[in-house]
């Protein structure tokens, strides 16, 4: 299940933020479009996933994830191979679009339903896990789209893009995949159904969550912080050319920061499940901050590594830690229809950073202003991250 789930979520990066970087580049000097129209797309894709998340949660809840992410990876997989046929910014956005809703709603709420429903006591390590496999898919997917890029230019790295999702993501998927251990007559963990149980898992429903402060810190901590995601990956191939790094060295950059990614959300698998999940999220948010102030004056590669690498590790701490602490503060019972309401806040604010960047680059003409707005942003989301505390269990 374990092996299944990691394989979706590498092949859900096909449209995220970070591969669409190496394509903002070739494709406006294709067409002239500025920085702001593609980072628009990523934002449109962002609100409708708003729209459809609290709407899709609930069947989650009822029905399972197996259909949802079936779905997901052959929709994906097919748009962004559409992508290579692209001849305006209209038949992008259609897309591109569709694609970025998909990998923002059915495939998040998916992907972490299942893991949460087939693990408690283990839940970090499985999370962290999968965090891992889709970060290695941001360190694949950019390299393989750049090097098909090479020989026949964007269109045929979007070609190579498809391909990989649908190659990896779908037969894992459509064969294994089952809603919850209790289906099967088994428990979370491997545990014997009937054993003796430990700390009770809450089983908040999604109004009872909403009542909560934790709730609430949980949700603004993600309006900080998922601008700063959004819009720093977005963009950061894009600032490294202008700071005088060739293409192939702003990819190597890229995969830096998604590799880093995968160590840091991997090793926090790791963490043992009585530390409060506050404090690592903090962290996470702050080397995020600190990583933004690194890429603001980079000049050389070696600069660039060690500024995105910093970013990567606060990136992979996010993904790895919310998702838990959603599951951890609420339980599964309602777990997608918390998470769907969660989700359009978070789509809502990843929509919000590529344009924000993108629109103070063409205002000021360099990527400053926005680097050190994403930097404060980190530093104040590091503070709202150690308010928030678990909720009391509700039974």
């Amino acid at each position: 299940m374990l092996a299944s789930l990691s394989l979706a979520g590498f092949a859900r990066q096909g449209p995220a933020v970070a591969v669409l970087s190496v394509f903002v580049v070739p494709m406006t000097e294709a067409f002239g479009w500025s920085r702001a129209s593609i980072a628009g797309a990523v934002s449109l894709g962002g609100l409708l996933a708003a729209f459809v998340s609290p709407m899709l949660g609930p069947m989650l809840d009822r029905r399972g994830p197996r259909l949802v992410l079936c779905l997901a990876v052959l929709s994906m997989g097919l748009a962004t191979m559409a992508l290579s046929v692209a001849s305006s910014l209209v038949v992008f956005y259609l897309l591109f679009v569709f694609a970025r809703m998909v990998w923002a709603s059915p495939f998040d709420l998916g992907l972490y339903a299942a893991v949460n429903n087939w693990f408690v006591a283990r839940r970090t390590f499985a999370t962290a896990f999968t965090t891992l496999f889709q970060m290695l898919g941001l360190v694949a997917i950019p390299i393989i789209a750049q090097l098909a890029m090479l020989d026949g230019g964007w269109r045929h790295g979007w070609l190579a893009v498809g391909a990989t999702v649908l190659t990896v993501g779908f037969l894992p998927i459509f064969l294994f995949l089952v809603r919850r251990p209790e289906d099967l007559g088994l428990a979370p963990d491997h545990a014997k159904p009937g054993a003796k149980p430990g700390a009770p898992e809450p089983r908040f429903s999604r109004a009872e969550a909403m009542r909560t402060r934790a709730f609430w810190l949980l949700s603004l901590y993600i309006v900080l912080v998922y601008p700063v995601q959004a819009g720093v990956s977005l963009h950061q191939a894009a600032h490294l050319i202008e700071r005088g790094l060739t293409p192939i060295a702003a990819a190597t950059v890229i995969s830096v920061f998604s590799a880093m990614s995968a160590v840091s959300g991997f090793g926090l698998g790791f963490l043992p499940r009585h530390w409060p999940l506050r404090y690592a999220m903090a962290g996470a948010a702050g080397v995020m901050a600190v990583g933004c102030f690194g890429l603001i004056g980079v000049t050389t590669v070696h600069g660039a590594y060690i500024a995105a690498g910093l970013f990567g590790l606060g990136i992979g701490g996010l993904m790895t830690l919310l998702p838990v602490a959603w599951a951890d503060y609420f339980g599964r019972t309602s777990f997608g229809a918390i998470r769907g309401v969660v989700l359009s806040v978070q789509t809502l604010a990843q929509a919000v950073g590529p344009v924000m960047s993108g629109a103070l680059r063409d205002w000021s003409g360099s990527y400053v202003w926005s680097l050190s707005l994403f930097a404060t942003l980190g530093g104040l989301a590091a503070l709202v991250g150690l308010l928030a505390q678990r909720p009391r269990v509700a039974l």
